[in-house]
């Protein structure tokens, strides 16, 4: 549509042209004396055109020419803009491909390219970053190749290159130089320079996945426990792994804060820290109410502990329950002295449960035992002993079997689970007639 009216346009002007030239008899008359000069007014018209377009061809002529000086200048600072951008490209390709050294001399040739461009007077509006940019590629060559002083070196130049307050984009640099530069202390195996580093971070900078990933190793070699499983439950929660990993990384933590604690105050402190998903976990409950009693911690207190995981390794039965109960067995065992009938009717219930579970009837015997029900605690030993696969667990029954014949005055039946208990070839670390 628009070609069609410009075709009519043209037309009509071409239409108006030729009836204003072709009935035009005007003329011109030119006095320059002692000449003159007469001519039609198509023809002066067209001479007016004519000198105007030459006029102007000539001074365009002019302006390109004085223009060639700046053009050439400007077609030269282009070049060395473009050579600068390529040096720092074949920097980054350099560094990610292993090349060091090359890295690192392309990066200083990109930051000679922007000095002379600067010293030119042709100043790029991003030349800062770009060559805080090639700094920090310079500090991460020279920190590959082990030479410390250079890394620093340029690490400083990048820093003080970024003007203070600066845009986004410069407080963008200036943070993933400080993460690089606690990645290199982390390197040096520098665990307080590189929370340091990290702990100059702005708040929603130290919060990101990498940062907390540095600040996690940073931590675990510190041996700072506390710090490191705060960290990982953010990584965790963040998804920075896969679930099985950041279980595994979560519990490992948890299992070191166990083993740290050195009396009941902080082991019961640290507990309370932990959530309810946390306390559930065999991995975790076992292993801290263990902890707890070899600290000389209260059996009630320790049965408190064990309580979550007693109701779900045993509400739901499953390979985890096998692996577990063994060791859930031993620690609750160790802690059967004060029974309360509460415990003892859960003890007894999970026995009656599961009658062909003999680790479970054998708790529940020394259950009785705690009780001083000594029939029915014969019994339920009398039956677990012969079955138990732990030797540990089946040497402690003969013996509690013995010591029971013993009490009652069954000198032969003491006799029979004395040489049992002694088949078993399991030395115990505390002696059974003290535990009786």
């Amino acid at each position: 549509m628009r070609a069609a009216l410009w075709l009519m346009g043209l037309f009509a002007m071409a239409v108006a042209l030729a009836l204003f030239a072709g009935n035009n008899q005007s003329s011109i008359t030119w006095f320059w004396s002692p000449y003159r000069v007469d001519m039609s007014l198509n023809l002066a018209i067209v001479l007016l055109f004519l000198g105007f377009a030459l006029v102007y061809a000539a001074l365009r002529a002019l302006a390109a020419l004085l223009q060639m000086p700046h053009q050439a200048r400007r077609w030269r600072m282009q070049q060395k803009e473009r050579a600068m951008n390529q040096s720092l490209l074949e920097a980054l390709s350099h560094l990610q491909a292993g090349r060091f050294v090359r890295a690192r001399k392309a990066a200083l040739t990109a930051l000679s390219t922007e000095l002379s461009l600067r010293e030119g007077g042709a100043a790029l509006p991003y030349g800062e970053r770009l060559s805080a940019t090639a700094h920090l590629i310079a500090a991460d060559a020279s920190h590959a190749l082990q030479d410390a002083p250079l890394r620093d070196k340029h690490w400083q130049q990048a820093i003080d290159t970024l003007p203070i307050p600066g845009n986004t984009q410069d407080d963008e640099i200036r943070e993933g130089a400080q993460m690089r530069a606690a990645r290199w202390a982390l390197d040096d195996r520098d665990a307080a320079e590189s929370m340091r580093r990290l702990g100059e971070l702005p708040l929603g900078a130290g919060r990101r996945t990498i940062a907390l990933r540095i600040k996690l190793k940073a931590a675990r070699l510190a041996g700072d426990t506390h710090i490191a499983l705060d960290t990982a439950r953010l990584l965790a929660k963040h998804r920075a792994f896969s679930p099985a990993a950041s279980a595994s990384v979560v519990r490992g933590l948890l299992l070191a804060s166990i083993r740290d604690a050195r009396d009941t105050s902080s082991l019961q402190q640290f507990w309370l820290s932990l959530d309810e998903d946390e306390r559930a976990m065999p991995e975790v409950a076992i292993p801290a109410t263990e902890r707890l009693i070899e600290l000389g911690g209260e059996a009630q207190q320790a049965r408190t502990w064990l309580l979550p995981v007693w109701e779900h390794l045993l509400g739901h039965p499953s390979p985890r329950t096998e692996a577990h109960l063994p060791k859930l067995v031993q620690v609750l065992q160790s802690c059967l002295s004060k029974l309360d009938g509460a415990w003892l009717a859960r003890i007894e219930a999970a026995s009656n449960a599961h009658p062909r579970e003999p680790r479970l009837q054998y708790l529940a015997g020394m259950a009785c035992v705690q009780r001083e029900l000594w029939g029915k605690a014969q019994q339920l030993l009398t039956r677990a002993a012969p079955l138990l696969q732990d030797p540990l667990l089946r040497t402690r029954a003969w013996q509690r079997l013995a010591l029971m014949a013993e009490h009652r005055g069954d000198m032969e039946a003491s006799a029979i689970a004395w040489k049992l208990a002694a088949q078993a070839m399991v030395v115990l670390p505390e002696n059974p007639a003290r535990e009786a």
